[in-house]
């Protein structure tokens, strides 16, 4: 069960863009598989076909995954939810996730760029690409 603590202050309104990260658990790094990586992947997909988010940006690193996301229906809880669930489902591991998530509301068109920037960085930052575009397993709407 997550701490009471991680939803103080948090809120879920549609039209609002938020940074999302959840992590493997035990810091297994499931996703250095690249059939893994593709079924998170499809398991983000999956919450924007379902008509709740719109993703900006992504990146599925080997033990944890950040998400650029509007939020479009529901809360950030459920997309989550949905994400983990169909992902778990699809990579069929046992326990895949960590409970809980982190999340930081994006306040505005600057600093969307600059979410997406870091997000789509985080690759090079951990020493698994030498350029931005290069790492197979992370995408922005936007070219940076």
């Amino acid at each position: 069960m997550s701490s009471p603590r991680l939803r103080l202050g948090r809120v879920s309104e549609p039209g609002y863009v938020y940074v999302l990260t959840t992590v493997v658990e035990g810091r297994r790094r499931l996703f250095e598989d690249p059939v893994n990586a593709e079924l998170a992947i499809d398991a983000l997909r999956h919450v924007e076909r379902c008509g709740r988010s719109r993703s900006m940006a992504w990146v599925v690193m080997p033990d944890h995954v950040h998400w650029l996301m509007e939020l479009r229906r529901g809360t950030l809880a459920t997309c989550m939810n949905v994400f983990k669930s169909y992902s778990s489902r699809k990579l069929g591991v046992g326990k895949v996730w960590q409970l809980g998530y982190y999340d930081h509301a994006v306040p505005t068109d600057e600093s969307l760029e600059h979410a997406a920037r870091y997000i789509i960085a985080n690759p090079l930052r951990a020493g698994l690409a030498e350029n931005m575009g290069e790492y197979p397993y992370a995408w922005c709407r936007w070219d940076l």
